[in-house]
């Protein structure tokens, strides 16, 4: 389902977004609009504005122009409990998981339940066992600490503790950075079913076209700043673009690599 295919008020707007620092300009008016449900990957190469764009979303980075919109609400310049009631919609998953390694595991999958919503303790353990189940741990590992864990297992507890709060809407910031080929996969076929059991809208970003066919609905590709392909994940190899083309398919010749020459 696409937001520009349905009168649905998107789930996550963003219109002519630019973000520069000093003399860079990594955000060029860009226009991505995501409907409820709907799981979006932008894909591109490194420094193409894909991070820049996920932190104007969160709120992390001011863009210098531009709307963003969760349900159609602005949310540039939000304070105090308008910016925390957005805030508690979103769930993510962090490049390398990023767990907090002096916590159990459990308390690392319950840390928004117990420090967002002051849930108790006790409770907080149960869902936190029941997500660690959802991603396929057994519930023993709940009183595991990180470093005792593979990357694949970390990987999945922060899956875990992106869904833990049952989020509207969750962020994948190269998810599958780091793994071998079948527990990437194994990582994607979780986040499909993770997203589609919590009906959430899901906004990935990765260089993994792997990883990019198997979760998305809808694919945009960023270059140099601007949105230069956006499309159903079926149409990416007619895509008709000669960026998009050598990119999916890693070519070294091509106008990308004429770009990075120059």
């Amino acid at each position: 389902m696409s937001a520009l295919d349905t009168n649905l008020v998107p789930k996550i707007e963003m219109r002519n977004i630019a973000k520069t620092f000093g003399t860079k300009a990594v955000l060029r008016d860009v226009n991505l609009s995501i409907a409820p449900s709907e799981s979006l990957v932008i894909i591109g190469g490194s420094g193409t504005g894909k991070s820049v764009t996920l932190k104007c979303i969160l709120g992390l980075i001011q863009p210098d122009k531009g709307r963003i919109a969760i349900d159609g609400q602005e949310t540039i310049g939000l304070r105090g409990r308008e910016r925390e009631a957005v805030l508690n919609k979103f769930g993510m998953l962090f490049q390398g998981a990023a767990l907090f390694d002096s916590l159990p595991i459990w308390q690392n999958v319950a840390f928004k339940l117990i420090q967002g919503q002051n849930m108790k303790k006790t409770e907080a353990r149960d869902v936190a066992v029941q997500k660690l189940e959802q991603v396929g741990m057994r519930a023993d590992v709940a009183d595991l600490f990180p470093a005792e864990l593979s990357g694949g297992m970390q990987k999945r507890v922060g899956l875990a503790r992106a869904i833990a709060a049952d989020p509207e809407i969750i962020f994948f910031d190269e998810p599958t950075t780091g793994l071998d080929p079948i527990m990437a996969d194994v990582i994607n076929d979780l986040i499909v079913q993770c997203v589609k059991d919590l009906g959430a809208t899901a906004l990935s970003i990765t260089h993994d076209m792997a990883s990019a066919r198997k979760i998305a609905d809808h694919i945009a590709m960023l270059h140099e700043g601007r949105i230069i392909w956006h499309g159903a994940v079926a149409d990416i190899d007619q895509s008709g673009n000669p960026y998009v083309d050598q990119f999916i398919h890693g070519r070294a010749e091509g106008p990308i690599q004429m770009a990075i020459r120059s």
